[in-house]
């Protein structure tokens, strides 16, 4: 539940493969997508292990450039507009079938941050993120469970107003679920994608995932990986 501004390279930290008893999932977009805090380059993926976000993984939707939005001079002295970004505004999709638990949409979609000049402030606000928990973290959401007991599959970031589900009901994998927002803890739109072992946040755990990818392949795209579903 953490931003799609990406943490500095670093080595693997996991000592065995993210795929070993991995829930398995498929891409929750259509058309091309850049891979940012990868599991697949190091866990934890965000940098923590708290509210279950330490195998996460994020998304943003980018052009046949890889761009996510055009760079004009304003892109680098303040924040843009999230209607700007080829992601805003595009379908989410549900990764795996299961039941919805939870559901957040009246989280507002604030500007998008760039670069280092409209970054700084923005980080500076992260405690008081935190301090909301969920709300301020994951934004606007859908959480599926794929049990009785788990483990559950959030689906973070959402635009204000387009969650389409509802607790309680069923989807099947490619449901649309609502569409990629720029709310809670993001810095530019996208889809932040994790499983956990609970919804109590502060005390789920990270589970490993791991996608359905070409030719009946599972595994875990890396950083700066584009996927095209």
């Amino acid at each position: 539940m953490t931003s799609a501004h990406p943490p500095q390279p670093g080595r693997r930290e996991h000592r065995t493969p993210p795929s070993v008893g991995a829930v398995e999932l498929s891409f929750p977009f259509r058309g091309r997508w850049k891979v940012e805090n990868s599991p697949e380059n190091r866990i934890p993926s965000h940098g923590t292990t708290l509210f279950g976000v330490s195998h996460a993984i994020d998304f943003v939707a980018v052009d046949d450039s890889g761009r996510s939005a055009p760079r004009t001079w304003t892109s680098i002295v303040s924040p843009e507009p999230p209607e700007l970004f080829v992601g805003f505004g595009a379908d989410v999709l549900a990764p795996v079938s299961g039941r919805v638990v939870e559901i957040h949409d009246a989280e507002p979609d604030h500007r998008a941050r760039r670069s280092p000049l409209t970054l700084a402030p923005y980080m500076a606000g992260q405690g008081r993120r935190a301090a909301a928990g969920a709300n301020g973290l994951a934004g606007n959401r859908v959480v599926l469970s794929l049990g009785e007991a788990g483990p559950y599959v959030v689906v973070a970031h959402l635009r204000r107003g387009s969650v389409c589900v509802s607790v309680g009901q069923s989807v099947a994998t490619g449901d649309r679920l609502g569409e990629c927002g720029n709310s809670g803890n993001s810095t530019e739109p996208h889809i932040h994608l994790q499983v956990s072992t609970s919804t109590d946040w502060e005390r789920a755990r990270g589970v490993p995932l791991t996608f359905v990818r070409a030719a009946g392949k599972r595994g875990i795209p890396r950083n700066g990986e584009i996927v095209t579903a």
